[in-house]
């Protein structure tokens, strides 16, 4: 599979935001998130970095 989890840095910290991650959508408003089970979740930040061997996304929030 080639579905990745995101995570989101508070305070230095990588915290858990959604897993199974298969899309990565860019919006306006923010970051579009879509896992395989066709859960979303909009999140205002940018990407930090992406591990796709790691099956990491990490994003950083914005303001």
């Amino acid at each position: 599979m080639c579905e990745a989890n995101a995570y989101i840095l508070k305070e230095g910290t990588e915290e858990l935001l959604l897993e199974s991650v298969d899309k990565v959508m860019p919006r306006e408003d923010g970051i579009l998130l879509e896992n395989i089970f066709g859960q979303q979740k909009l999140v205002k930040a940018k990407i930090k970095e992406m591990a796709l061997v790691n099956h990491k996304i990490i994003l950083e929030k914005t303001e």
